[in-house]
């Protein structure tokens, strides 16, 4: 067994000569495996990424500025917890999310909010996609957490305006405070203007979501609204993003959106799992070793020591030719992957925490694709990529469409 050493484990096994992927940010071709660099060890390769986040005994979640959160001294929600407590909870809540459930209870909103938007894009004639699915992915979001008692309408903004929070642990000491405070003027508005008549209705009437079962549990109002941002930013923001980066493909591979319209569902979750896997909408997780982590790759192991903080790049792993066959950056869902891959690979995470949504959000995905890629559609806005630090996603915005335009009418 190795010690703890700066010493590269492997190479990167992307080749970056020429990409389907619209999210590539520096990317190296070069970057080892296994490395440690300014005191973080990042790990890119698809077996070791996965080997960290199945290693829930040595490791706790540390991105997300999860370090910060927990010490409120409220109990952390399910995205921060570790051990037997996030597993407990795990079990507790995973009925709201399995498919049977996702296609009795929430299919028909899914549905029929697609509906609704799309008529509202005739009626218009263009409209910015990146509305239109956060419109969707709040509606969808708060039906299974249960904000469904708002005092006033733009609960999604105001989502949106708590994500803006910066990376706090790379901030300044007096910027941070400055961010901390800002953020914590819009928790405030979301908690009266949302999260509060929530509760105040199920404590009333409980009903079969997120919010009553978490009252069931005894939490407190500030541990509610902690976990109703926590599930209202994994349900908006990453399911938004990705509608709209799926229907940027689609619209500009044509033989694979006659393809992905044409399907049953199986195969048409196969095209849209294989734009996630190349895009992942979450690019990096971290983790903090809690004892001293064993990577095994090529034959060699390195130990990652306790105490480290550790940069897991789901990016590369999703583009480790080893786990996803030849050409990993362009978009073929019929590739051969490596036995035991799954279609999105690691976009989803993995391990205790990975993302129990996984199902909804390609459900919610594909009932709205179906109905905007039938449409006579020109592209009028030129899409604009941006990240945001926190989640370290993208987001993409601009992206006009118009309904049986033409670009110059437009």
């Amino acid at each position: 067994m190795s010690t703890p050493t700066a010493t590269p484990t492997g190479r990167c096994p992307v080749a970056h000569d020429a990409s389907d992927r619209k999210t590539a940010r520096g990317a190296d071709a070069a970057a080892p495996a296994v490395e440690q660099r300014d005191g973080t060890w990042h790990v890119r390769s698809y077996a070791a990424v996965r080997q960290v986040l199945r290693d829930a005994d040595a490791t706790r979640q540390a991105g997300f500025n999860a370090e910060l959160a927990t010490r409120t001294g409220l109990r952390p929600p399910v995205l921060f917890e570790d051990g037997v407590a996030h597993r407990d909870h795990r079990t507790a809540i995973a009925r709201f999310f399995t498919p049977k459930t996702v296609d009795d209870a929430y299919r028909a909103l899914m549905e029929e909010a697609s509906d609704a938007l799309i008529a509202d894009l005739q009626r218009r004639g263009r409209a910015d996609l990146s509305d239109l699915s956060l419109d969707l992915a709040m509606q969808v979001a708060a039906r299974v957490v249960g904000l469904t008692d708002s005092r006033a309408p733009g609960m999604a903004q105001r989502l949106e305006k708590i994500l803006a929070l910066e990376r706090l642990e790379r901030l300044p000491a007096l910027r941070r405070v400055a961010s901390m405070l800002r953020v914590n003027l819009h928790v405030l508005r979301f908690f009266l203007q949302d999260v509060r008549p929530a509760i105040r209705a199920r404590r009333k009437a409980p009903r079969e979501d997120v919010i009553s079962h978490l009252i069931d549990k005894g939490y407190k109002d500030g541990e509610i609204l902690i976990e109703c941002i926590t599930y209202g930013a994994a349900g908006m923001a990453t399911t938004r993003e990705f509608i709209v980066m799926a229907a940027w493909h689609l619209l500009e591979h044509e033989d694979l959106r006659r393809r992905y319209l044409a399907a049953e569902e199986p195969e048409r979750h196969r095209v849209l799992h294989e734009i996630l896997r190349l895009e992942p909408v979450v690019g990096h997780l971290y983790r903090r070793a809690t004892a001293d982590v064993a990577v095994e790759l090529d034959g060699a192991t390195t130990t990652i020591p306790a105490g480290a903080l550790i940069d897991l790049d789901v990016r590369a792993a999703n583009a480790d030719a080893d786990a996803v066959g030849a050409a990993p950056l362009y978009l073929r869902p019929d590739r051969e992957r490596a036995p035991r891959v799954q279609e999105p690979v690691l976009s989803f995470g993995d391990g205790s925490h990975r993302c129990p949504g996984a199902f909804i959000a390609i459900k919610e995905s594909d009932a709205f694709l179906q109905r905007l890629l039938r449409l006579p559609l020109t592209v009028v806005g030129e899409p604009k990529l941006g990240w945001n630090d926190l989640i370290e996603g993208y987001e993409v915005r601009g992206f006009e469409v118009a309904v049986g335009a033409t670009p110059a009418a437009a």
